[in-house]
């Protein structure tokens, strides 16, 4: 007998999220998450046994920010759309801001889902904070949670405090105990957690009071092959390639390219000391360097503008000021 074709909801409820022209690297929120949710929804919105796809994420109303965010329905497909939900103060806020208004956000979706023809068949939360309502919804609608992280709060209470971040700050500036207790109950809920990798299951999620691995299943992220394919041999005469000439003295050598947003994660100092230590590598291939977007460095939050400073310095430190050209591309 035939299954009828489900009816999915994934949570994502914090960034800047919208189906075009996504604002990778604005800040540290609008990160890979945010692509990663829209280009699943749209996925599973193209699959046959999938009647319906609705990404809900926080509805943004902010002079500072397009206004597209404040649209409350967005459809990506026929089947999928993104539907913004009001949260506390509708202003853009960062993630660690945001912990006092999700049982606002759940409040609210809760309505939204019960006003819909039928009730979803799974509910998909993404980060710590979809995590929490997430939970919440399963256990007033009675439908099952699947879950995925994305990053954890133990691994990054970790990594901060190995690079002699203190206890206090971190606690302060991340709200580290919340989004970890967030986490732990998340896991004692979800049927089913979804990772990128075997090391996170065993590493990062084996930290946890709730580790369940029975109910973890490794599922990488896919890659679109409309994006990326196999080498055409005009790539040179792309609009980007030829953007990026502008900046190199020798266009035609290979390219190392390093391209996210400014993370301390991402190590992009080291990646500069290896190839300034490495006068082989200079000679035989460019380094490019894309770190997210950005007008002045001082005006931008504390850990991106020290991350753009770090890699300032390191090329000072690493490079001759002749073999470096710095700017913009649009």
């Amino acid at each position: 007998m035939n299954k009828p074709p489900l009816f999915i909801v994934l949570v994502s409820v914090h960034g800047l999220i919208r189906g075009h022209d996504l604002e990778l690297g604005r800040d540290a929120d609008t990160g890979g998450q945010t692509k990663y949710v829209v280009e699943l929804a749209r996925a599973l919105g193209a699959r046959k046994d999938v009647e319906r796809v609705l990404l809900l994420t926080r509805r943004v109303v902010d002079a500072n920010v397009s206004t597209d965010y404040a649209e409350p329905l967005e459809p990506l497909s026929d089947k999928a759309a993104i539907v913004r939900i009001d949260c506390g103060e509708p202003v853009y806020l960062r993630k660690e801001m945001l912990w006092d208004t999700l049982e606002n956000f759940s409040d609210n979706a809760l309505a939204f889902l019960k006003a819909q023809p039928r009730l979803p068949d799974v509910i998909h939360g993404h980060y710590a904070d979809a995590g929490y309502v997430g939970s919440r919804l399963s256990h007033q609608l009675g439908i099952p949670l699947v879950f995925t992280g994305h990053s954890l709060g133990r691994s990054k209470r970790k990594q901060l405090l190995a690079s002699g971040v203190a206890r206090s700050e971190i606690e302060s500036t991340y709200h580290i105990t919340r989004r970890i207790e967030a986490e732990e109950d998340t896991l004692g809920v979800a049927e089913r957690i979804i990772t990128s990798t075997r090391q996170e299951v065993e590493q990062q999620y084996g930290l946890y009071d709730f580790y369940q691995p029975a109910r973890m299943r490794v599922v990488p992220p896919g890659t679109d092959l409309t994006q990326f394919y196999p080498a055409q041999g005009d790539e040179k005469q792309s609009a980007i390639a030829q953007q990026l000439k502008r900046f190199l003295k020798e266009p035609n050598k290979p390219i190392i390219l390093a391209l996210s947003r400014p993370d301390p994660r991402k190590n992009i100092v080291a990646l500069i000391e290896a190839y300034g230590q490495c006068p082989q590598l200079q000679a035989l291939a460019n380094l490019v360097i894309v770190v997210g977007n950005r007008d002045d460095i001082r005006e931008m939050e504390d850990t991106s503008a020290g991350v753009l400073n770090s890699i300032l310095l390191a090329i000072d430190k690493c490079i001759s000021r002749d073999k470096v050209r710095s700017g913009f591309i649009h």
